[in-house]
């Protein structure tokens, strides 16, 4: 496995687990008064809340396919898939706890969904390819 691919793969360690610690933050500023499940999008708990869990849905999934791509292959393409899928969720993730609301998408969140989408779709092809 290549160093680009496994730091890729660390950066996406540490930004889930740095999101679930923004979540913790959020709780422990509300305290026991304020509701920890809001429904309002324009609240800062769910914005976090939403943040990781979407992170926590995607993140695990690259990761797993970029080890199994890299167990069956190598090349440059890989080392790009692996930084096109972290950039994505970077951009993801600060898209999301940039916004006012989670009612509006802005293009730094929807450019990080989309490269999200597109590089789990290629490393996905890339393990079948590589079989």
């Amino acid at each position: 496995m290549s160093t680009t691919v496994i730091t890729c793969i660390a950066l996406m360690g540490i930004l889930l687990f740095v999101l679930g610690a923004n979540v913790t933050r959020h709780r422990a500023m509300r305290g026991a008064n304020g509701p920890q499940m809001p429904t309002d999008p324009a609240d800062r708990l769910l914005i976090a809340q939403r943040a990781h869990g979407n992170a926590a849905e995607y993140v695990p999934t690259l990761v797993v396919l970029l080890v199994v791509c890299s167990t069956l292959t190598d090349g440059w393409w890989l080392d790009a898939l692996a930084i096109v899928a972290a950039a994505a969720r970077l951009l993801h993730a600060y898209g999301m706890l940039s916004a006012k609301t989670l009612a509006a998408h802005g293009p730094v969140r929807d450019s990080g969904a989309m490269f999200t989408y597109a590089s789990g779709i290629a490393l996905g092809v890339t393990a079948l390819v590589a079989m």
